[in-house]
């Protein structure tokens, strides 16, 4: 099963879904992990309370890549408050690999943007 979810991550890094920028997102927010380099934007676009359009661009591993991807099919069609609900555990669910605590912080990167530019929309409190 490990190595579905090991394909699973390869595919999105090779070929990472909702890639690019949104010309006019409602929000926006970038952010880095300086021990690796890896970088990580993501737009959103929302509509009626809801994440209508989502991206992301970036650099990095694998890991923060696919993990970027992955975040963003997740979130496109739910609502914005549901962001809060979020987990640093969903996120390492979805993967569904054992990630090293060393790479830990790669996987989180999107989720961690995510977020952050997310905070500026709503009064729930911050989570970091």
């Amino acid at each position: 099963m490990a190595d579905l979810y090991r394909e699973q991550i390869l595919d999105h890094s090779r070929n990472p879904h909702n890639f690019g920028e949104i010309e006019d997102p409602d929000f926006t927010y970038e952010d880095s992990n300086p021990l690796c380099g890896d970088r990580v934007r993501i737009d959103v676009k929302v509509e009626d309370g809801v994440i209508a359009d989502i991206k992301f661009s970036g650099r990095g591993c694998a890991i923060s890549q696919a993990s970027a991807s992955m975040l963003t099919d997740m979130m496109k069609g739910r609502k914005v408050d549901e962001i809060r609900e979020l987990t640093a555990e969903d996120m390492l669910d979805e993967l569904g690999i054992q990630i090293s605590p060393a790479r830990v912080k790669c996987a989180l990167l999107g989720l961690k943007v995510l977020k952050s530019g997310a905070y500026g929309l709503t009064d729930w409190p911050h989570e970091r």
